[in-house]
C-alpha cells in the first residue's frame, strides 16, 4: 500500500502512526493501522471525547483541527462522525478557562469547516471566549449572526465592552435589549465606575430604581456606593445606604466594605469605621481600606494602631497591607515603626519579589537611613524601576550625590528602563553636587537617549541646577523656551537660588509669578522678604509683611520633633512648654558659649531690624530644630546619633549653629527638612552647604 505523508500531531501521531527511521520531521501514514485505531476510537467522538475526560484539552483540539485534512489525505471523509455539541463546549470552556485565543479561534474555525450549526449555548460561550479574551470584534460578530438571543448573549457583550471602557458600544446594547437584570444593570453601572465615569453610574442607578428597584443586588449598591464615593457625595452615599437598610442587603460583607469606603472617602472616617466594626467577617481587604483610610485623613496614630490591632486578630496582612503602612511610615518619618514592621515582614517570609519590597526602600530612604535602604535594595531578586528610584532619590536627598549617580549607571545596565521620576532623582543630585554640565547632559538626555518627554519637573529640577550655581541667564533663557507653562516648583526653585546669591531683580519676578499661582502661601512671602532683609531693604520688608497682613495669610511656624524611647516630642520655636524645657534652656545656653568660642557668629540678617542684637540673638537660640536638637543630646547616651525632623526649610544660622554642635557634642546629628535630609558630622554637613 502506498504511504501518504502529513504533517501531523505529535500526540496524535503517537497514537496511531509508525515514524520512519528518516531524519525527517513528517510521518508515515499506515492506512489499516488508521482503519483499525483512529476510527475504531472515532465511534461516538471517540479518542477526542477520551482526551477530553482525560484532561487533555490541548491534544484533542490539535487532533480536532488535523482531522479533516487528515481524513482528506486517506479518503476516508464520509467514515468520519462530526464531534458533538458537547465536545465543542468542553473545548470550549477549556479555551475559557486558558484564555487561549488562537485555539479558541481553531475550535470555532473547526466548526464551521464541519458544518456544525451551534446552538444558543456554544455561541454564548464563543461570545463569552472571545470577550474575556479581548477580541471584541469576534464576539460581536458571533453576536450578530446569531439567530437567537437570551439575556445571556446580550449581558456577557454589554459586560465585555464595559470592562475596557467602551462604554458607548456597550451602553447602545444595554438600550436596545428588550429585556434587563440585575447583572444587566450592574454591568452598566459598574463600567461607568471603573472608567471614571461616576455621574453617568449614578444617573443610571436613579433610572433602574424607578423601572425596577428588586432589580438592586449586592454588586449593584455596592457600584452605587463606589461612584457616590467618587464623587464624594455623602448625601447620595447616605440615600443609598437607607435602601440597603429597608431591602435586607446590609448583611453582605461586600455591601459593608463598600459603605465603610464611600464614608472614608467622603471625609467621614467615624462613620466608615463605625461599619467596619459591625463587619462579621472583616477579610484582609477591609482591614487594609481602613488603615488606608486613616492614613489619607492624617490620623496617622489610629492608622498605626489598627495595624496593631490586624496583626494581633490572626489575619495576615498582604503586600498592599505592608505597602500602605510602610508609605505611611515615610511620609511621617517614622523609621522605628517602618523597622517593626520589616521585621514582621521577615519572620513571615515576605515575597522580596512584591512591590512592598520597594515600600521598604522608599521607606528607609525617606527616614535617611540609606544603609539599610541598599540592604533591602540588594535582597531583591529583579528590583523594579519603583525601587531603582527610590534609593536613586533617597542617596540624593541624603548628601550622597554621587552614590546616586552611580546606581543610575547601574540601573542603565541592568536593562531597567528609567521613567521620568527616575530623572528627577538624577537631576536633583545634579544639583545638590553643582555638577551643572552633567546635569544638563542628562537632561538631554532624557528624550534624545532614553525616547521619554520631558516633564514641568525635569524643567524645575535645571532651573534649580543653574540657578544655585548662579547661573540666572541660562535659567531666564531655558525658561523662556520651555514648551509649556512654568509651574510653582519651577518659580520656587529659581526664587531659591535668588535667595543663594542675592538675586533681587530675579527674585521679584519668580515671586510674583507665585503670587498669581498659589497667594496663599507664605513661603514665597517670607523668601522675599529674606532677601530684601539681606540687602538691608527693610522698607520693602515692612511692605510684604504689609501685603500678607492684608490678604490674611499667615506664617506657618517653624516645628521640629524628635523620637526619643517610642515616643515623639515637638517642638515649636520659643516653645516653654516641655516637662524638660529648664534643662534645655540650661544646655543651649552653656552650648552657646562653646559655640562662640569656637568661631560661632550668630547670622541675624533675617530677624527683625527693630530689637536689639542681643535679642536677635536670643531669638535665634531658641529656634525648633536647636531645641529638639539640645532634648535629643541631653535625652541619650553619648555618641547617640540624633534624628530631628523639621515641616520648614531649616534657616541659615540653625545649619551652620548644628555644624558646630554635632563637633562640640561629638554626635552625628541628621536633619530632615521641607527640601532634604542634612547629615551633620565632625562641623561639616553633607550637603556641603550647597542647599
Amino acid at each position: 500500500m502506498k504511504s501518504l505523508t502529513l504533517k501531523i500531531p505529535r500526540s496524535f501521531s503517537l497514537i496511531c502512526f509508525n515514524r520512519t527511521h528518516s531524519s525527517s520531521s513528517q510521518t508515515q501514514l499506515n492506512k489499516p493501522l488508521i482503519e483499525k485505531t483512529f476510527f475504531k476510537s472515532n465511534t461516538k467522538d471517540g479518542l477526542i471525547s477520551r482526551l477530553c475526560k482525560d484532561g487533555k484539552f490541548k491534544e484533542a483540539i490539535d487532533i480536532l483541527c488535523e482531522q479533516k485534512r487528515l481524513a482528506e489525505a486517506v479518503q476516508l471523509l464520509n467514515r468520519i462522525d462530526r464531534p458533538s455539541a458537547s465536545i465543542y463546549s468542553t473545548l470550549l470552556q477549556f479555551c475559557l478557562q486558558q484564555r487561549a485565543l488562537v485555539q479558541g479561534k481553531l475550535v470555532h474555525a473547526h466548526t464551521k469547516v464541519s458544518g456544525f450549526v451551534p446552538g444558543l449555548f456554544i455561541c454564548n460561550r464563543l461570545i463569552d471566549l472571545y470577550a474575556k479574551c479581548g477580541s471584541l470584534v469576534d464576539a460581536q460578530k458571533v453576536f450578530d449572526e446569531m439567530s437567537e438571543r437570551d439575556l445571556c448573549s446580550w449581558n456577557t457583550m454589554i459586560s465585555g465592552y464595559a470592562k475596557v471602557g467602551q462604554l458607548g458600544e456597550a451602553r447602545k446594547l444595554f438600550d436596545e435589549m428588550p429585556e434587563k437584570d440585575n447583572f444587566s444593570w450592574t454591568a452598566m453601572i459598574s463600567g461607568y465606575v471603573r472608567h471614571e465615569r461616576p455621574k453617568e453610574a449614578l444617573q443610571l442607578y436613579r433610572m433602574m430604581q424607578r423601572h425596577d428597584n428588586s432589580k438592586s443586588n449586592k454588586f449593584t449598591v455596592s457600584s452605587a456606593l463606589a461612584a457616590s464615593a467618587a464623587i464624594q457625595s455623602l448625601r447620595l452615599g447616605k440615600e443609598i445606604h437607607g435602601f440597603i437598610m429597608r431591602t435586607g442587603l446590609d448583611s453582605d460583607e461586600v455591601v459593608w466594605s463598600a459603605l465603610s469606603d464611600m464614608y472614608g472617602k467622603c471625609g467621614s472616617i467615624e462613620e466608615a469605621k463605625r461599619i467596619f466594626d459591625k463587619m462579621v467577617n472583616r477579610d484582609v481587604v477591609s482591614w487594609t481600606a481602613m488603615i488606608d483610610r486613616y492614613f489619607e485623613d492624617g490620623k496617622r496614630e489610629e492608622g498605626f494602631a489598627l495595624f496593631s490591632e490586624l496583626m494581633k486578630s490572626g489575619i495576615r496582612p498582604n503586600e498592599f497591607t505592608f505597602a500602605g503602612v510602610l508609605n505611611a511610615c515615610a511620609h511621617h518619618a517614622a523609621e522605628n515603626l517602618g523597622k517593626q514592621v520589616h521585621g514582621y515582614m521577615t519572620r513571615i517570609g515576605f515575597d522580596p519579589l512584591s512591590f512592598a519590597s520597594s515600600a521598604l526602600v522608599h521607606m528607609y530612604s525617606k527616614c535617611g537611613n540609606t544603609v539599610n535602604a541598599n540592604m533591602v535594595f540588594t535582597g531583591m531578586p529583579h528590583p523594579d524601576v519603583v525601587s531603582w528610584t527610590s534609593l536613586i532619590v533617597g542617596y540624593a536627598q541624603n548628601g550622597q550625590p554621587y552614590e546616586a549617580l552611580q546606581l543610575f549607571e547601574l540601573l542603565l545596565k541592568s536593562g531597567t528602563k528609567p521613567d521620568h521620576i527616575t530623572f528627577v532623582g538624577v537631576l536633583s543630585a545634579c544639583t545638590h553636587a553643582g555638577l551643572v554640565e552633567k546635569g544638563l547632559e542628562y537632561f538631554h538626555s532624557i528624550k534624545a537617549k532614553h525616547g521619554l518627554a520631558h516633564t514641568a519637573d525635569h524643567y524645575a529640577c535645571v532651573v534649580d541646577l543653574l540657578a544655585r550655581a548662579g547661573r540666572f541667564e541660562e535659567a531666564e533663557n531655558f525658561i523662556n523656551e520651555m514648551p509649556m507653562k512654568p509651574d510653582k516648583f519651577l518659580w520656587a526653585s529659581l526664587i531659591g537660588g535668588c535667595r543663594i546669591h542675592g538675586n533681587l531683580k530675579l527674585a521679584k519676578r519668580a515671586a510674583e509669578a507665585l503670587f498669581e499661582i498659589e497667594p496663599e502661601n507664605p513661603a514665597t512671602y517670607i523668601t522675599l522678604a529674606n532677601i530684601y532683609a539681606t540687602g538691608g531693604m527693610w522698607d520693602e520688608v515692612t511692605k510684604v509683611r504689609k501685603t500678607m497682613h492684608e490678604r490674611g495669610v499667615i506664617k506657618k511656624p517653624g516645628l521640629s520633633w524628635i523620637e526619643i524611647k517610642r515616643e515623639v516630642h515637638v517642638f515649636l520655636v520659643g516653645d516653654k512648654s516641655h516637662l524638660r524645657y529648664d534643662e534645655i534652656h540650661f544646655f543651649l545656653h552653656e552650648l552657646s558659649k562653646r559655640m562662640k568660642e569656637e568661631g560661632y557668629v550668630p547670622d541675624t540678617n533675617f530677624v527683625l531690624h527693630d530689637v536689639e542684637e542681643e535679642q536677635k540673638e536670643h531669638n535665634l537660640s531658641y529656634h525648633s530644630e536647636k531645641l529638639a536638637v539640645a532634648f535629643g543630646i541631653i535625652s541619650t547616651p553619648p555618641g547617640t546619633p540624633i534624628k530631628v525632623f523639621k515641616n520648614l526649610r531649616t534657616c541659615v544660622d540653625c545649619h551652620t549653629a548644628i555644624k558646630f554642635i554635632s563637633k562640640i557634642a561629638n554626635r552625628k546629628i541628621i536633619v530632615r527638612d521641607s527640601n532634604r535630609f542634612h547629615c551633620f558630622e565632625d562641623g561639616n554637613c553633607s550637603c556641603r552647604d550647597y542647599w
